[in-house]
Parts: C-alpha cells; structure tokens; sequence
C-alpha cells in the first residue's frame, strides 16, 4: 500500500507528547507505563490533581501497577518523584525527554501534585527482602483463583509438587515484588531452560529483575538475550559454567561497557588467562584487559604490537625465564608484569 498523511481539522485541546519519546522510549515501555505517563502529561498540561488511586481505577489498575510505571518512567529519567516527611509520594514532576544522560535535568512544568488522601498510597517499594508468610496468609493465597493457574504452571516447570516454602517464594513474587502472572510463568520457564529448578536461585533473579524495573516477560528476555550474550560467552572462554557471580558479570560489563572493548580482543585475554592460570581467572583476565586499555588497544594489531615491543625488549636485554613464564606458554606478558600478578592472586 502507498504512503499516507495525517491530519485534522480545526483547532482542538492536545495534549504534546516530545518525538524523543515516542521515538526512544514508546517502544520499551508496556501498556499500563504507557498510559500512565500520557495521563501525567495531560493532567500536568491542564493544570489538574490527580492521586494513585484515582490513575489505578481511571485504567483499571492496581496502585501497585501505577507505583511501578512511576519508579520505571523515574528509571528513564522522565520524571523525579517527592515524597513527604512520612516517605509517602506527594509530587510528580515530569522531565525534559531531550535532556542528555548524566547532564542536566530540566523541567517540563511544575510539579503534579497529589492531594493529601494520595499520602495514603503506598509508597514505592525499594526493599526486596523476603517477609515470613504466616500460614493463613499462605492459605488465603492458595485460595485465589489466579494462585492456582500460577501453582499449577510452576509445578509443570519443576516437575513435582510445591512445597509450602516455595509457595511463599511465588507469594512473595506477586505480594513484594508485584510481578504478574505472565511474568512469574516466564520467570520460572527461564530458570528452568537453564537446568535451574532450585528456588533460591529462580528468587535471586526475580530479585534482580525487580531491582533492574523489570515488569514485562518482554523487557525480561530482552535483558536476559543482552545479558547471555555479554557474560556467559566470556564465562565459556575462561573455562566457567553455571551462573555467573555479581563479581564475574561485573568483570565482564566492564571490559564491554567501561573499556569498550570488542570481542575478538576480549576472547584474546581469555585464552592467554587459560593458558596461564587455572585459578583466579577473572582477576588474572581483568590485568590482561586493564593493561590493553592503559595501553589504548583498539584492534589485535594493537596488541601484536605490543607484543613486538615486548620482544625486542628482551632481545637488548635478555633475563632468565622464570617456571610462570613457561606456565604461559611463552606469551609475551612482562612488559604488563604479569609474573608478578600470578603470584600475589595464586597466593591469595
């Protein structure tokens, strides 16, 4: 079909929605985010008040749903959220899409105040600590019509009944952590993929998720497909299986992220570090990379020149060679004093 134009006629009362929005942000937030933040944006343009819970029946949502959609648009940097002396949520104020990440933060308009039965909301929930469920609170929710579908999905994933402790932990992914059905089902389907039926582990990435905003399966298998492909490739090259550590998935954002590094020059590291060591290989990596980036390496023939250098180095002046030079296979490393490095991590 051919291409087409939009218009209207007349003069009408609009609402203005920045092109930086729908252009960056429209496409990753879900449906209840995106309502909510056009209807701040229309209440903010009209001067209006507005509460939690008039936003949660005005779209047929919980106030936990609404909370959520406010803390994920305060993630994006589009809005900041006050609260009064009582950490209750008195004020919204929407921000500047164009402004840049780490820069200033410039105000659309005047805070959208909340009126004072809004304080009676609850406030946005940062602490992701497990209650102790009592058994009626457990009962009660074994009982919920929507529980059993949840029961019954989890039960196909692990392949045997619950137990009342794991019923809890699903309790706590919807009560605390207010995650839907369809999330908890994709939650458990992920862990499961990966040979992880334990309940601590499915509840250290629930955690996670949470912590990350996550409130969609789709915004977590797009996390998930980043994160797999970043961590556990290197994870692979240095001899690690499993989930990686918050320690190694660190070590592994910041040779992508923070030293910009490619893969090609990352796997290099990699397997000198398996040829060195068999212990320790994250932090032994970690010096190989760190070096590459105080030297400014950028391509491999950025490091074959280094290597070169390191070479005609101990051609002028040649030293003895120590056992973990030859543990290394003979690859270049003293320019970077990595005989040094081996041991005081080996030591460790």
């Amino acid at each position: 079909m051919g291409s087409f134009k939009i218009y209207q006629r007349g003069c009408a009362d609009v609402t203005v929605v920045s092109n930086l929005f729908i252009d960056e942000h429209m496409k990753d937030a879900n449906d209840a985010q995106l309502k909510i933040y056009l209807y701040l944006l229309r209440m903010m343009n009209a001067g209006l008040t507005t509460s939690i819970s008039d936003i949660a029946d005005k779209f047929n949502h919980t106030e936990k749903d609404v909370l959520r959609a406010l803390k994920y648009w305060e993630k994006c940097r589009l809005l900041s959220l006050e609260y009064d002396d009582a950490k209750n949520l008195s004020g919204i104020q929407l921000l500047d899409p164009s402004h840049k990440a780490g820069g200033e933060i410039v105000p659309l308009a005047p805070v959208v105040q909340l009126p004072a039965k809004a304080a009676e909301a609850p406030a946005v929930r940062t602490d992701f600590t497990k209650p102790s469920y009592t058994l009626d609170q457990l009962k009660e929710f074994k009982s919920n019509e929507e529980t059993s579908q949840i029961l019954f999905v989890a039960e196909q994933y692990i392949g045997r009944p619950l137990s009342a402790s794991e019923i809890k932990t699903i309790l706590f992914f919807t009560d605390r952590l207010g995650f839907s059905e369809d999330l908890i089902d994709y939650l458990i389907q992920y862990c499961v993929d990966r040979g992880k039926k334990d309940f601590r582990y499915i509840e250290k990435v629930a955690i996670s998720w949470a912590e990350a905003g996550i409130t969609t399966p789709k915004q977590a298998a797009k996390a998930a497909t980043k994160y797999d492909k970043n961590v556990y490739d290197i994870m692979k090259a240095l001899g690690k299986s499993g989930t990686p550590t918050k320690t190694e998935a660190d070590y592994a954002i910041k040779w992508i992220k923070e030293y910009g590094f490619s893969q090609d020059i990352i796997m290099e590291a990699c397997n000198r570090t398996v040829m060195a060591t068999d212990k320790h290989r994250f932090e032994y990596a970690d010096s190989i990379l760190s070096s590459w980036y105080k030297h400014q390496v950028h391509h491999k023939n950025d490091i074959h020149a280094l290597d070169e250098a390191y070479a005609q180095s101990r051609t002028s002046s040649p030293k003895p060679i120590s056992s973990a030079a030859k543990a290394f296979n003979q690859f270049p490393q003293r320019s970077y004093d990595f005989d040094a490095l081996e041991k005081e991590i080996l030591s460790n």
